[in-house]
């Protein structure tokens, strides 16, 4: 009889079965907010004058998940908005019970067709953003992780990393030259691994199938990637985006011979990357209790360039609040189980993103693009001004220094903790 019971207490810790009842104290809830303006607001795609939008296909969220694990919380927060800077995304800390503000990272799909969160000027200097909408915004997102945190259970862990397949992305610069590969985040419910409590995708691409100027509202291809995620699985679903720099945009070229409907290529390319993401994620191991630790440093970045450092001190959401023309941000570097997950505050291009999932340590990166503020693109130093066709990208980032900086503070700091 007692070797039948060592034989069982053995197969328990070796399966993982039962861990929920055995000193399990992973737990994992998620919540969701409308953040859809009712009048619609102009819609913003970058600097310019924001399009007034007089439709909507679909709403605009901010979903919220939260992780735990022996006293240390973690949320994950997508909101459908072309980027959301730490002026905004700090209002919100400070109305959330229970996770410390470096604790909780907000990060924007990059959507095209949402209102404007930066302020950006026109060309008398003048912004036309909409402050009520944006402080309503901030109370919903402190609503959706709080309302996580109320929700957080025992849970499960399948963590995932793989090629998504079909047309979903590629390089307008240089077509190839994207990263085709898939985060995928799933947690379950520890007393049913067959329920999912949430999915999130990480994934590079813009969502500008529809773009700034056709005046239509909307969560672009992301809204179908939620709906078809929830649809497959019942839980929330979550997006997150990565390294997109370098044009890395959605691939809506059809098949040359007419014009594609872009709603409908909206749909085509949120389900196929839904889609993917749960086949990369259907075989993954479940984890029964996967640790969470999360390390935090500030980075301070110069504004050289003259264009950003006018944006960034004009506006009226003080993105920038001193005169010294530079920048300070959050870098996260979070553990997850076997996942790494590292914070990017910007666009970072693809030979970037390539170069730093290649030395994080783990078989599972993640790169968590435009999330803790998104301050235009991030490129070499080598890059900076080097080609025509990266003249734009060279007009719309901080200065060639951005890169060295961050670069240094993740393989010096982040990456040497323990």
């Amino acid at each position: 009889m007692r070797l039948i019971f060592l034989w069982i207490n053995a197969w328990i810790c070796l399966t993982g079965v039962f861990t929920h009842s055995y000193g399990q104290s992973f737990k994992a809830g998620a919540s969701v907010r409308v953040i859809t303006p009712d009048p619609l607001l102009p819609v913003s795609g970058g600097m310019g004058i924001p399009k007034q939008a007089t439709e909507k296909k679909g709403d605009l969220f901010v979903r919220a998940l939260v992780v735990e694990n022996n006293g240390v919380r973690v949320a994950f927060v997508g909101i459908d908005n072309l980027g959301w800077p730490a002026a905004l995304g700090d209002r919100s800390r400070k109305l959330v019970k229970g996770i410390p503000p470096e604790n909780i990272l907000i990060g924007a799909t990059h959507t095209h067709s949402a209102p404007d969160a930066y302020g950006f000027p026109d060309e008398s200097g003048k912004s036309s953003v909409d402050l009520k909408y944006l402080d309503w915004c901030v109370g919903r997102v402190a609503e959706a992780i709080n309302e996580a945190v109320g929700n957080l259970r025992p849970a499960t862990l399948k963590v995932a990393v793989g090629e998504a397949k079909g047309r979903i992305a590629y390089n307008y610069y240089a077509e190839k030259l994207y990263d085709p590969r898939c985060g995928v985040i799933q947690v379950l419910s520890a007393d049913d691994n067959k329920k999912v409590i949430a999915t999130m995708v990480n994934y590079a691409v813009h969502p500008e199938t529809l773009g700034s100027k056709r005046g239509i509202l909307s969560p672009d291809l992301c809204g179908p990637l939620y709906e078809r995620i929830e649809q497959q699985t019942g839980g929330t679903a979550i997006f997150m985006n990565g390294a997109l720099g370098g044009m890395v945009t959605a691939d809506n070229r059809g098949d040359g011979k007419s014009e594609p409907d872009m709603w409908q290529e909206c749909i085509r390319i949120g389900r196929l990357l839904a889609d993917e993401a749960l086949r990369i994620v259907k075989d993954a191991p479940v984890i029964a209790n996967p640790q969470v630790s999360n390390l935090a440093e500030r980075l301070t970045l110069p504004v050289d360039n003259e264009a950003m450092r006018m944006v960034l001190k004009s506006s009226p959401v003080s993105l920038m609040t001193n005169d010294a023309d530079k920048v300070s941000t959050q870098v996260n570097l979070i553990s997850l189980g076997p996942a790494k997950l590292l914070t990017i505050p910007g666009e970072a291009l693809p030979n970037i993103g390539y170069y730093l999932k290649r030395n994080m340590q783990t078989d599972f990166p993640f790169l968590l693009g435009l999330t803790n503020d998104a301050f235009g693109y991030i490129m070499t130093r080598e890059d900076f001004q080097s080609f025509q066709t990266y003249n734009y990208i060279s007009r719309t980032t901080l200065g060639e220094n951005t890169y060295d900086l961050y670069r240094d503070l993740v393989f010096n700091k982040l990456l040497k903790r323990k």
